[in-house]
Order: C-alpha cells, then structure tokens, then sequence
C-alpha cells in the first residue's frame, strides 16, 4: 500500500475488501490496524454512517498520512455514493492535502466533482470548487482560481441554510484571491464573512489570528471605500494585535471610526513601520478627515445638520478652500445626502451613510433618545393643562 494514486477514475471501481485489508494490514503500522479491521465489519454490515465516522478518526490520526490517498482511492471510491456527498467531500479535501503534486492535486479533486451530483449536493460542489480554486491559487494560477471561485459562487449564492464549513470554505478562498490580488475592500468584506462562519479560538492559531487581524486592518484603511469600521472593531480577532508590535494598528482603526484627526496626527510618526500605509499617506489623510465629517454629521440632530464651510474646516481641519472638494468627495461616495450652497458656503446635509456603532457612538445616541425624549415629556405637559381645559 503506497501513497500513489493506482485507480483509474476513467473506469467504474469495484472493491476486493478482503485484498485490500490484507494488504493495508500487511503494508502499515500495527497502531493503524484497528481502523481496518473496524472498516471492514462497518463495510460488511452496511453502516456508512459508522464507517464515515470511523474514517474521519483514521485520517486524523497521525501515522496515517502515508495512507491516506490509497485508502480513500481503493476503499472508499468502491462505496462513495453511499456516503453524504458533503462528508465525502471533506474527507477528499483532507486526503488530498497529501498530494504534493500540483496537477495531480486538482486532478484528484477534479475527478471526484465530476462523480458529484451538484444538485443533489449543492455544498458538496461549492466546497470542492472552492478547494481546487485555493489548489491553484496556491500554485500561482489566479485566472483558473477565478473561474472556479465564480462558478462556486453560482451555485452558493441562491442557496439557504448553507453548512458553516463551506461558507468558510468560499469566503476564505475569496479573501485569500482578493488578498493576493491587492484588492483591499473585496479582501475586507470576505475576510469578515469568513470570520463569521469560523470559532476563532478553535479553527484558528494564535498566528492566523494575528495574521487575520493585520491584512484586515490594512485593508480597513487602504479600501476606497470602507468608512465604517465598526464591524471590525467588535470583533474578537482585534484583540490578537494586543501586546505585538501592531498594537498601535488597532489604536489607528479606533481613530479613524471616532474620525480624530488630533489623534491620527498623533500616531503618523509610526506610520513609517508599516511601509503600506506610509506609502498611502495622502489618500490616509483624506479618509480621516472624511470620517471626521461623517462622525460630525451624525453626532448633529437631524434639525441641524445645515453646516457651514468655516465650521467643517475646523472639524477637519483643513484649509476652508478645501473643504468644498471634501463635501463633494462625501457626496460622490454616497457618505453623506445633501446640498451645497457655494454663495453662502454652506453644506445642507439631509442623510448619513448607516453605520455600525461602537459602543461609544451607541452610548452618545442613547444620550440623544434621552434628551429627545426629555423634550417628547416637555411638550406633552405643556399640553395637557390645554386638554383638560378644552374638555
């Protein structure tokens, strides 16, 4: 029993089970003979159930990667159809992580999708397009990768109730594809979809966290179109950055969701550790003072959000014959709704982009609803002596 592949998928598999257990007996560690003494009573009696379960602990075993593919090729191959095409998949997905070979990976991957009914097992298919695609990603094929990663999102995006693990699958390929191509809010919005559908603490390493938790962040301020970063700022995975070296990093994203242009100038001189944003030092400065317009809109009650070009070049502090570009440029982004009267310099802003709130920003429109509704219990005292009197 060796780790080649000696099945030819061409042609339909038939199983000699008492050949295969001798040989596998004969040909592997006497810890790893239990597993195929076991597989051979489930196989007998019919219990696909058991022996799925059974050959999930075989693969995690540490002493079985030898094995692996030969046993899932000339065991499992004879009895797959029987399987849930969704746990079969993952163990193809484990096995082939065995597979060094670059063309004999997808090729390995690819003849089990062509065995996969997608639809009768929808996720089943995703989950194996989405491995090939990070298979060749992996490799450097980034136009095969998007093929696939399209495909699979063809079959995903109509589906409901869809297992956590190929949601994670998808989500985490994307992120990776978006990552590698410098895209940062594609990468930033597939990132968190991801973390979404994982137990950080138990599907990650402290270094993965860490790792997640950086390219987020990055992608948070370099994204073109990112200008709210409180779904980050409320996950557990910030704090990986804890006590590193990027610590300050997670202080940046803090600054820019408040839009505090004193404290963004504040960390500017570390910005030179982490060339990237260094680089990116113009379109940073922009941003900020961008989301210290939003933050100032929002923080106004919706009867006074007419804004004059002297008030908002002090609250972002900028020269006053910029801050009409900066109102067109929030304009333009569909941060802000409004209107602008150049004559009298004034920005009427009618509507601001919804955002996820910090637990401060909500602790600021909680102090609002308080107040307006100290107004709503003003306004109706001074109306209820008028009533009685009416009556």
């Amino acid at each position: 029993m060796s780790s080649s592949m000696a099945v030819d998928t061409a042609k339909p598999y038939k199983l000699d089970l008492d050949q295969f257990i001798a040989t596998a007996v004969s040909a592997t560690p006497a810890e790893l003979h239990p597993f195929f003494q076991s597989f051979q009573t489930l196989y007998n009696r019919k219990l696909w159930h058991q022996l799925t379960l059974k050959l999930f602990e075989f693969l995690d075993h540490p002493l079985s990667k030898p094995y692996r593919v030969d046993t899932f090729e000339q065991f499992v191959r004879d009895f797959e159809a029987r399987l849930n095409q969704l746990r079969l998949v993952e163990m193809a997905v484990k096995v082939s992580k065995e597979i060094a070979n670059p063309q004999t990976h997808v090729e390995f991957l690819s003849a089990l999708l062509a065995r996969v009914n997608t639809e009768a097992s929808p996720e089943a298919h995703v989950l194996l397009l989405a491995t090939i695609a990070g298979v060749k990603l992996t490799y450097g094929d980034l136009e095969g990768t998007r093929t696939d990663m399209d495909a699979a999102w063809a079959v995903l995006e109509p589906l409901e109730g869809v297992d956590n693990g190929v949601n994670a699958a998808y989500y985490g390929l994307a992120a990776e594809y978006y990552q590698r191509k410098g895209e940062y809010a594609p990468y930033y919005k597939n990132s968190l979809l991801y973390l979404a559908c994982v137990d950080i603490d138990k599907d990650m390493s402290a270094e993965e966290r860490l790792q997640r938790a950086y390219h987020l962040a990055l992608s948070a301020f370099l994204g073109d179109t990112i200008y709210n970063f409180g779904e980050l700022l409320m996950h557990p995975i910030l704090g990986s950055l804890d006590s590193t070296p990027h610590e300050w990093i997670k202080k940046l994203l803090f600054t820019f969701n408040e839009g505090n242009i004193g404290k963004f100038e504040a960390l500017a001189p570390l910005f030179p550790q982490e060339p990237l944003l260094q680089t990116n030092y113009p379109f940073l400065r922009q941003k900020i003072c961008l989301m210290a317009l939003i933050e100032s809109v929002f923080k106004r009650s919706a009867d006074n959000r007419t804004m004059g070009f002297q008030t908002i070049a002090e609250e972002t502090r900028l020269p006053l014959n910029e801050v009409e570009h900066l109102v067109m440029k929030a304009l333009s982004l569909k941060l802000i709704r409004g209107s602008l009267d150049q004559v009298d310099q004034k920005a009427q802003i009618s509507w601001v982009q919804p955002r996820v709130l910090s637990r401060e920003q909500v602790g600021l429109l909680a102090q609002r609803l308080e107040a307006w509704t100290t107004k709503l219990n003003g306004v109706e005292q001074r109306l209820t002596p008028e009533v009685l009197v009416g009556s």
